[in-house]
C-alpha cells in the first residue's frame, strides 16, 4: 500500500525531468533569451543551416570525386581524347563508365535544387535520387561487362552506390532531425520571450518614482 505514493511520485519526477529544454528556457532571464531568439533570427537570415551546408558540401564531394575517377580511367584506357570519343560519342552500355559520371551529375542537381536552392525539409528527393542511383547501378552490374575491364569495373559502382547512401543517412538523421530542434528550441523560447516580456514589462526608471507635494499646513 505505500508503494503507490512513491510510484506516482516517481512518475511525476519523471515527467518534470523529461522537459529540460523548456524547465531550462524559462529558467533564463528576458535579456538572455532575447540574445538567444536574436541568434537564432541571425541563422534564419542565412538562409541555411551549418549542417545542411556541409550536406551540400558532401554532395559536392560526391561529383567531384566521381568525376575524379572517371578522368582517371579515361587516362588509363589510353589516353583522354581517345577514350572519351568511345565512351561518348560511341556510348555502350555494356562497358562505358559515362552513365556513372551522368548519374553524379542527376544526383548533385536534384539534391542542390532540393535542399540548398529549395531549402526543402523532407526526404523524398534523396530518396528519389538514392533509388534510381541504386536501381541503375545494379542494373549496370548485372547485364554489362565492367567486371572485366579491369579495377575500375568494381571502384567506380561500388564509390557511387556507397556515395549515394551516406548522403542518404546524413540527411535523414543528422540534418533534419538537427534543423527540427533548432527550430523546437526558437519556438520554447520565442514563447518564453513573450510570457517574460507579459509578467516583466519592464524596469521602472527613476522618473517614475516621486514623492507627492508637500500639502499645506492646515490644509
Amino acid at each position: 500500500m505505500n508503494r503507490v505514493p512513491g510510484d506516482a511520485e516517481n512518475a511525476h519526477s519523471s515527467s518534470v525531468e523529461s522537459c529540460p529544454s523548456l524547465r531550462d528556457v524559462h529558467s533564463i532571464n528576458p535579456a538572455q533569451l532575447m540574445a538567444r531568439i536574436e541568434s537564432y533570427e541571425g541563422r534564419e537570415k542565412k538562409g541555411i543551416s551549418d549542417v545542411r551546408r556541409t550536406f551540400c558540401l558532401f554532395v559536392t564531394f560526391d561529383l567531384l570525386f566521381i568525376t575524379l575517377l572517371w578522368i582517371i580511367e579515361l587516362n588509363v584506357k589510353g589516353g583522354i581524347e581517345t577514350t572519351l570519343e568511345k565512351e561518348v560519342l560511341q556510348y555502350d552500355y555494356s562497358s562505358s563508365y559515362f552513365d556513372i559520371f551522368l548519374l553524379a551529375v542527376f544526383r548533385f542537381k536534384v539534391l542542390i535544387l532540393a535542399y540548398a536552392m529549395c531549402r526543402l525539409r523532407h526526404w523524398w528527393a534523396i530518396a528519389f535520387t538514392t533509388a534510381v542511383t541504386s536501381a541503375f547501378l545494379l542494373a549496370k552490374v548485372i547485364i554489362s561487362q565492367l567486371f572485366s575491364q579491369g579495377a575500375f569495373g568494381y571502384v567506380l559502382p561500388i564509390i557511387s552506390f556507397i556515395l549515394a547512401w551516406i548522403e542518404t543517412w546524413f540527411l535523414d538523421f543528422k540534418v533534419l532531425p538537427q534543423e527540427a530542434e533548432e527550430e523546437n528550441r526558437f519556438l520554447i523560447a520565442q514563447d518564453a520571450s513573450e510570457r517574460a516580456a507579459l509578467l516583466h514589462p519592464g524596469v521602472l526608471s527613476d522618473g517614475q518614482f516621486y514623492s507627492p507635494p508637500e500639502s499645506v499646513a492646515g490644509s
